[in-house]
């Protein structure tokens, strides 16, 4: 049992200023220098379950690579554990966010053993650390740290990245369960006041939203010479120079597209025809397979248009059980369609070993679609919709948790009940035949982004959060 250092280069924050105003640059910059000056040599450590795969792991990149070229000392950690653990804190994942059937109370040997792992971690973290660090932990896998921490004098922040806006029984359950873990932590963070829970302090509650990096591998702007030569390179497309198969790496080198998808389809997308893309975890939260069905029911036959429904690797994410049994439901249910309407269905599995080269996969299909879609039936916040609304593409999403920040329904893009497959399909037909419509939402999409999503704004909630708490700390020795 050992916590992964996860390493992250510095990143300038001088970049923003090429997608900022000027206003918003210099405000950049003000934050920038009062966190240094307050903050100091205190060490802010992020603890979350993996270091790829997932919105928390991208969000921690960019974040602890503009905090370390902000000159803060920000430092990553993923926790270690069994499967067993992972089991246990994925049961957990899916009440918080409302989609468990029933309420299954957690048995004393999944009790102990989630115990155990956290008790584990928290000593192996304690190790490294010294009183008075900050400490950001993030989701149910960190939840058993909190206590040990705060005993042992640590800042400690836990933030929630799921939940939904009706809780029901087994979310209660869930509640029941982790809110005596985490009480004591010095503050709490989520995403929309929808989310809180109310066993917790609420004059501890932070609500921050998540936020894209504009620069990543995922969101930089390519050229759609460079889109058509990754996705030949990754083989989904038959015709695009391999040569051009570029993008730029965190660290600002030159990276080429080289390994391919794993894809289950008949043959590579043709380039004259519409794309519907989804790119998400597979996760049944994400309902993929609810995606392929309304494809196949309303979508294939209103015109030409082909699904592209695009996740990682299943076998290189570690603490999501569940996703090979969702791509293998996918993969059953293609197999099933009609000939003509299966020829126009694309699944595809990206490579995991490298994350960059991978991201740089995902920013080609977001680009490449026609209509992005994201028809979750529960969301904590669902980066992919701010990725494809910052690259300017017409979205489709379920109106769902987190979601409902992002998307302003008829302006920036298209809100539907995800549970309803003829109104999804009908949104989708919708802007495929009309792409002027299309190109405006796509428009007003990116606009929002810029002004609500980009890192900058991300980082002056986190450096007011932890001003905040060390002056506590420092006006009020002693819990």
């Amino acid at each position: 049992m050992g916590l992964l250092d996860v390493p992250v280069s510095p990143a300038p924050i001088e970049r923003f200023r090429t997608v900022l105003g000027e206003k918003q640059y210099a405000e950049l910059l003000e934050l920038v220098g009062r966190a240094r000056q307050e903050i100091g040599s205190t060490v802010v450590w992020n603890v979350n379950s993996t270091a790829r795969g997932g919105g928390v792991a991208e969000l921690l990149q960019a974040l602890i690579a503009y905090s370390r070229g902000a000159g803060i000392d920000a430092r990553w950690l993923v926790v270690d554990g069994p499967p067993e653990f992972f089991q246990v804190t994925k049961r957990l994942h899916n009440e918080l966010h409302g989609s468990a059937v029933d309420r299954v109370k957690l048995t004393d040997e999944e009790r102990a053993i989630y115990l155990k792992v956290s008790e584990h971690n928290a000593a192996a973290l304690l190790e490294r650390m010294r009183p008075g660090d900050v400490v950001l932990l993030h989701d149910p896998q960190t939840a058993g740290l909190v206590a040990p921490l705060v005993r042992a004098g640590s800042l400690v922040v836990w933030r929630c990245h799921i939940g939904t806006d009706q809780a029901g029984e087994s979310v209660r359950g869930a509640w029941e369960f982790l809110t005596p873990l985490v009480r004591e932590a010095d503050a709490f963070v989520f995403h929309r006041q929808a989310f809180v829970w109310p066993g917790l302090d609420q004059r501890r509650v932070h609500l921050i939203r998540p936020s894209v990096d504009a620069f990543s591998p995922k969101n930089q702007d390519i050229s759609p010479v460079a889109v058509h030569g990754i996705l030949a390179a990754a083989g989904v497309l038959a015709d695009g120079p391999a040569s051009e198969a570029i993008y730029q790496r965190l660290d600002g080198t030159r990276g080429r597209v080289e390994r391919r998808m794993f894809v289950d389809q008949e043959g590579p997308l043709p380039s004259d025809v519409p794309v519907v893309v989804q790119v998400s975890r597979w996760d049944a939260l994400k309902d993929p397979a609810g995606v392929l069905q309304a494809f196949a029911r309303a979508i294939a036959p209103a015109g030409d248009a082909h699904l592209l429904l695009g996740g990682p690797d299943v076998t290189a994410v570690a603490d999501d059980p569940e996703g090979r049994e969702v791509l293998a439901g996918c993969h059953a249910i293609r197999d099933e369609l009609p000939e003509d309407v299966r020829a126009r269905v694309h699944l595809a599995a990206l490579p995991m070993e490298d994350v960059e080269e991978n991201a740089a996969m995902v920013n080609a299909l977001q680009r490449y679609a026609t209509v992005v879609v994201q028809k979750s039936v529960a969301e904590g916040f669902g980066l992919t919709v701010a990725e494809a609304m910052w690259k300017g593409r017409p979205v489709v999403a379920g109106r769902v948790g987190g979601i409902q920040e992002q998307i302003e329904h008829g302006r920036s893009g298209i809100l539907v009940n995800p549970t309803d497959l003829d109104e999804f399909a009908g949104a989708v037909n919708g802007l495929l035949g009309e792409p002027r419509r299309a190109a405006r939402l796509g428009q007003a999409a990116r606009e929002r982004v810029r002004r609500e999503f980009l890192g900058p704004r991300h980082l002056e909630d986190y450096g007011a959060l932890v001003e905040e708490l060390l002056r506590e700390r420092a006006g009020a020795p002693g819990r």
